[in-house]
């Protein structure tokens, strides 16, 4: 099986727990795509950083451009508003940490 990792940027005004992020990714895929898609897309958090704003999700490499279309779609987070924006997308978590540090 073979994954992505994509590393996301999110903006809001609130400090978010990583519940509440997820919460939000799931609904925003489980809304556009169902429950097939989202048990399609293998969506899992791997590191979150709440203070920075900043997390790195798992997903399949079938379905990034779906949970990408899903990621655009948020709007708000616990009746927030907020935005998630993809920094990079990689087929490693270790070249993804390298891009992001440079």
């Amino acid at each position: 099986m073979r994954r992505r990792y994509l590393a996301l940027k999110i903006d809001s005004n609130e400090t978010l727990s990583s519940r509440d992020f997820m919460d939000a990714v799931w609904n925003a895929v489980l809304k556009l795509y169902g429950e097939y898609g989202a048990s399609r897309s293998g969506l899992t958090l791997i590191d979150y950083d709440a203070e920075k704003g900043l997390a790195v999700i798992r997903t399949m490499h079938t379905t990034v451009e779906m949970v990408r279309a899903a990621l655009a779609s948020i709007t708000k987070i616990r009746d927030k508003p907020a935005a998630i924006h993809v920094l990079t997308i990689s087929g490693t978590i270790r070249a993804l940490y390298k891009k992001i540090k440079q």
